[in-house]
């Protein structure tokens, strides 16, 4: 027989699993209809629900949007992780870099087609704008900080305009990867990463010479 502690624990599993369901069939509804035309019963009908259900758990769109923001803040948090983890950034191929960096990204933007339709609105709701300001912040900075060692003689500011050319590149080219067949996909992946390292090669390599010169490599 079950005890009285077990009960309610299965209970708060049972409601995160379904919260888990929500969110996962409103990033799929966000991703379809995009935001502003996404309502809550659309999302309750892709989750299999009454809307009287889904406001057991969240009481508005907006509020759903906030917790998939979350969701979404923390899970790219993992893959800047993962695609920023230190290494010998100064020894390692341009082309090796790039896949390094690019594949780890790529994959978090296909695994989560509803990214772009919260976090790409140039009308986005401010409690979005605070969750997405330091996913960009951040993004930015690793950008500079691979830069500064791939290139250093290029002055701070050269290298905060270069960084911003290379996410503002990355970000206009990830939904055509996204929204590509499964069977184009990787060939649409190569030419992000052409782009970028047609940006990056004549950058890569600036290095004080051993009489203080330029050594292109």
């Amino acid at each position: 027989m079950e005890s009285e502690e077990a009960q309610p624990r299965r209970r708060q599993a049972r409601g995160e699993r379904r919260m888990s369901e929500i969110l996962d069939a409103a990033a799929a509804v966000f991703a379809e209809q995009g935001y502003e035309k996404t309502t809550t019963n659309a999302i309750a009908a892709a989750a299999g629900i009454s809307p009287g259900s889904l406001y057991q758990f969240f009481r508005s769109k907006e509020a759903v949007a906030q917790a998939l923001a979350d969701r979404f803040t923390t899970q790219m948090r993992d893959a800047h992780g993962e695609a920023f983890t230190p290494a010998d950034l100064a020894a390692m191929d341009l082309d090796d870099l790039i896949d390094r960096v690019v594949d780890p990204l790529v994959a978090f933007n296909i695994a989560n087609p509803g990214f772009k339709a919260l976090f790409a609105r140039p009308d986005m709701p401010p409690g979005l704008a605070t969750a997405a300001g330091p996913i960009q912040s951040a993004l930015l900075g690793r950008v500079e900080a691979i830069l500064a060692v791939r290139a250093p003689r290029l002055s701070a500011p050269e290298r905060t305009r270069s960084a911003r050319v290379l996410v503002q590149i990355f970000q206009a080219m990830t939904p055509v990867v996204v929204a590509a067949p499964e069977e184009e996909r990787e060939a649409e992946v190569l030419e992000l990463k052409k782009v970028l390292r047609g940006y990056l090669a004549p950058l890569d390599g600036w290095f004080p010479g051993p009489s203080g010169g330029m050594v292109i490599g």
